[in-house]
């Protein structure tokens, strides 16, 4: 017997956990790119509230947490043989990440349209698209914050 598993399993792990911070950095950069998108949009309505760098930077930082966050929950899991679907029903904090991303998704596809063409929005619509992505990222930071908690509880 080799002493050497410890270490090479400590190793795998390391390197594990390096790789899902990058990509959930990844996820992050694609959040504060997405909250860009839908921030520039926002400032062609030429009001003053969304054109405001404070405005801006919200909503970068709104999308690089729900992203970081939300998208990506981490799993509890008895064991390996336990079945991907539960009977009791959907997990709600995975629905709610899933709806939050959808939200964010589509308030960004909209916004990256109506910016890189040049296509004015009507106000309401615009306004819309801003509650749509407001409530995806929040719906995603919620989801994660709260798989969380339930994964720390369940740590103890």
């Amino acid at each position: 017997m080799s002493n050497n598993k410890p270490g090479k399993i400590d190793d795998v792990l390391l390197i594990m956990q390096i790789v899902q911070v990058t990509g959930r950095l990844g996820l992050s950069v694609t959040g504060a790119m997405c909250g860009t998108f839908v921030a520039a949009q926002l400032t062609m309505t030429n009001a003053e509230l969304f054109g405001s760098a404070g405005f801006i930077a919200l909503m970068v930082l709104v999308g690089i947490l729900g992203f970081y966050l939300g998208i990506d929950l981490l799993r509890v899991r008895g064991s390996l043989t336990e079945p991907e679907l539960d009977c009791k029903g959907i997990d709600s904090i995975e629905l709610l990440c899933k709806i939050g991303t959808l939200l964010a998704a589509i308030a960004a596809l909209i916004s990256v349209y109506a910016f890189v063409f040049d296509e004015p929005l009507r106000r309401s619509f615009e306004y819309m698209v801003a509650s749509w992505w407001m409530i995806g990222v929040v719906l995603q930071i919620r989801a994660g914050l709260i798989g969380r908690i339930r994964l720390a509880r369940t740590a103890r």
